[in-house]
């Protein structure tokens, strides 16, 4: 069995509950991390993080245990007392009774103090981020390993042009009225443009469904506790579009609702595991990237994707994964783009991520290569925050482990352009594509 993301939490503890309503506050399970507190100080430090919220953590819980023992020690003792002066006698009870009245002050106080104690630990779980896989390379952004290369970039007879040239040539690309529309990093895609991100996507969908995915076009609005159980308001939290007055979040990703979707449900086995593929429009503020990539459409503030989205066994979530990459390595071979496959350092991995596979393509006019997809196993990281469980073998409910990859985005219109175009720039159509765009190739509709 290989070893999931905060698989030490083999059943759950309560950290915090309501006792009128039972209603859990935080589920997690402490026990592991109590008997191999390194595992955890690793990844925070294969990951570039503090190391010391492993004690700050031992200690809260160690005072937690200790407060909720006082508080059921006490609770006891107040139900004994309260029995106990139905049953003496005139001269007991007038004792009995300011000792009751003590007690209720007392489990009051405990009480208070436990879940004081149970808010800041359930507070601090939710800065760590998930456990590493022990395989995934140690490092920074830079540190990332080369998989597998597929291809060989194109060695063009003529000076190759750039996507958002080729596209304004086609009649397909116009960022200027979007800047005019909208601002910055907002574009229209039009005549064959969109007819280009419509078959891809299509393309991409179908591709999904026959896999065995189940089609989805998800709400793009969610709430908080949605965005947050899948781990996007920690370090991504300046990169989300936030509607204050409804208090509801603008996705980036089709992976935000689809993970919400079985939120505190219990998945039955036989269920897993559980595909979706989603169509959805997502939005990204791209806080921090002033001056990156401002030309063209790499990086924007809307843009289209397909996502899939999977439900797994925990002990089956590395296959998956896998599967995943392979799938995306499927419609990148259709889209005849030279890529290569990378392993994601520790330090690039996000919040939610054990591990981390990126499908990088190679794009002529910037002679590099840049991200098209990407995959990560997110373990139990995410279905824990969301409570999504299923039943084991002996009925018991354990918690789900997630995954997801990226199978089209408006950023691959830039690799097919560019790899495809011909000297008078017109751009020839992927063979998989035709039937969706309806043409062979792509014809410029203005000279340059």
């Amino acid at each position: 069995m290989r070893p999931t993301a905060l698989s030490f939490q083999k059943q759950s503890d309560t950290v915090g509950r309501s006792r009128d309503t039972g209603t859990l506050l935080n589920v997690i399970d402490l026990r592991a991390l109590r008997d191999d507190p390194d595992r955890l100080r690793a990844s925070q430090r294969a990951r570039g993080e503090d190391e010391s919220v492993v004690d700050r953590l031992l200690d809260l819980d160690s005072r937690h245990r200790a407060a909720l023992a006082r508080f059921e020690s006490l609770r006891a003792e107040q139900k004994s007392v309260g029995k106990s002066v139905s049953r003496a006698s005139a001269d007991e009870r007038e004792a009995l009774l300011a000792r009751a009245k003590g007690l209720a002050a007392d489990v009051k106080s405990a009480e208070a103090e436990a879940e004081a104690l149970s808010a800041e630990l359930a507070a601090l779980l939710r800065t760590v981020p998930n456990i590493v896989e022990a395989e995934a390379p140690v490092g920074g952004v830079d540190d990332f390993v080369v998989v597998d290369q597929v291809g060989t970039p194109r060695e063009f007879d003529f000076t190759p042009r750039d996507h958002l040239e080729l596209g304004e040539m086609l009649g397909a690309i116009d960022t200027d009225r979007g800047a005019k529309v909208s601002g910055a990093r907002f574009y229209f895609l039009t005549g064959v443009g969109a007819m280009l991100e419509l078959g891809l996507l299509n393309l991409a969908m179908q591709r999904a469904a026959a896999n065995g995915f189940t089609p989805v076009i998800p709400p793009v609005l969610v709430k908080p506790e949605t965005m947050e159980g899948t781990g996007f308001l920690g370090e991504h939290s300046a990169e989300v579009y936030h509607l204050p007055a409804d208090d509801l979040y603008l996705v980036g990703t089709s992976e935000v609702p689809l993970a919400g979707y079985h939120a505190n449900e219990i998945l039955p086995a036989d269920m897993l595991p559980t595909r979706y593929v989603g169509w959805s429009s997502c939005f990204r503020r791209e806080a921090g990237s002033y001056g990156k990539d401002t030309r063209g459409i790499i990086r924007v503030h809307q843009f289209n994707k397909v996502e899939m989205f999977v439900y797994a066994h925990p002990d089956q979530a590395h296959e998956e994964h896998l599967r995943l990459l392979g799938w995306e390595r499927e419609m990148l071979d259709l889209l005849e783009v030279p890529y290569r496959v990378v392993d994601i350092a520790t330090g690039d991995l996000g919040t939610s991520a054990a591990r981390k596979y990126d499908c990088e393509a190679w794009v002529p006019s910037q002679g590099c290569y840049r991200e098209l997809t990407s995959t990560s196993n997110c373990t139990d990281f995410q279905s824990r925050r969301l409570n999504i469980r299923y039943r084991d073998a002996d009925g018991k409910p354990r918690f789900a482990a997630t995954l997801n990859g990226t199978l089209a985005t408006t950023r691959w219109i830039v690799a097919i352009l560019e790899n495809h175009q011909r000297e008078d720039g017109s751009v020839v159509v992927p063979e998989a594509l035709r039937p969706f765009v309806g043409r062979d190739v792509l014809e410029p509709v203005t000279k340059k």
